[in-house]
C-alpha cells in the first residue's frame, strides 16, 4: 500500500492542487477514482469518509491509525508541514501563503470552477445569466492575480508555494471555464513556468477520470 491514497478525479482543479504537491515532492501516493459524475460525492459511503461530500479526501496512511483530511487548502497545509516544501520560512510569508490560498478558494476557484463546471459540463450557453455572473466574477479574480502577478515570478514568495498550487489548478483550462488566456499575460505566463517545473504533469496525467 502507498503512504498516501488520494480521493481524487482529474476533472477536479481541487483534486489537483493535492495531486501535484504529491507528485513535485516524489511522494508514494495512489490516486483512488471518484466517480463524481456518476454521483459517487452523493452517496452515504462517500459522506461517512467526508460529510462535506467534495474531493479530494487525501489518506494518509500512518503507523497505527490513518489520518485522514479534506479540502484542498487543508490538504496543501499539511502536506507542506510534512514534507518540509513549498510552504513559509517566516511569519510574513505564512500569512502571505494563508491570504492567497483564501482568496483563491473564495474569489477565483470558487468562480472558475462553477463557470467550467455550468459551461463545459452542463453545456449551458454562455448567455445563460448564471454563467455570465460567475465567468465575470472569475475574469474579475483574475484581473486582481494577473496585476500581482505582474513583474513577480511566484505569488506569495521568492519561489513556489503552496499559494501557486492552489491558484492554479483550474486556470490550466481557460478554454472550458471560457476566458482567453491573452487577456491575462502576467498569469499565462506564471502558469507556463509552473508547468516548466522539474516533475510536473497535468491533472489528467496524475488521476483517474471522474466520468
Amino acid at each position: 500500500m502507498a503512504e498516501f491514497t488520494l480521493h481524487s478525479f482529474w476533472q477536479s482543479g481541487n483534486s489537483f492542487k493535492a495531486a501535484i504537491m504529491l507528485q513535485l515532492n516524489g511522494a508514494d501516493w495512489q490516486a483512488q477514482r471518484v466517480a463524481f459524475f456518476a454521483g459517487e460525492t452523493r452517496t452515504q459511503p462517500f459522506r461517512d469518509t467526508n460529510v462535506m461530500g467534495e474531493a479530494p479526501v487525501l489518506v494518509h496512511h500512518r503507523p497505527g491509525s490513518d489520518f485522514t483530511l479534506s479540502q484542498s487548502g487543508a490538504i496543501l497545509h499539511y502536506l507542506a508541514k510534512r514534507f518540509g516544501t513549498y510552504g513559509a520560512v517566516n511569519e510574513q510569508e505564512e500569512y502571505e501563503i494563508l491570504r492567497w490560498i483564501l482568496f483563491d478558494n473564495h474569489k477565483l476557484t470558487s468562480y472558475s470552477a462553477t463557470a467550467r463546471f455550468l459551461r463545459t459540463f452542463q453545456k449551458k450557453p454562455d448567455d445563460d445569466p448564471v454563467v455570465a455572473f460567475f465567468l465575470a466574477r472569475a475574469k474579475g479574480a483574475l484581473k486582481v492575480l494577473d496585476a500581482h502577478m505582474t513583474g513577480r515570478d511566484w505569488v506569495a514568495a521568492d519561489r513556489v508555494t503552496i499559494a501557486d498550487l492552489s491558484l492554479c489548478a483550474y486556470q490550466f483550462w481557460p478554454g472550458q471555464i471560457g476566458y482567453d488566456p491573452d487577456e491575462y499575460p502576467a498569469v499565462k505566463a506564471w502558469l507556463a513556468r509552473l508547468s516548466a517545473l522539474p516533475g510536473w504533469k497535468p491533472a489528467e496525467e496524475l488521476m483517474p477520470d471522474g466520468m
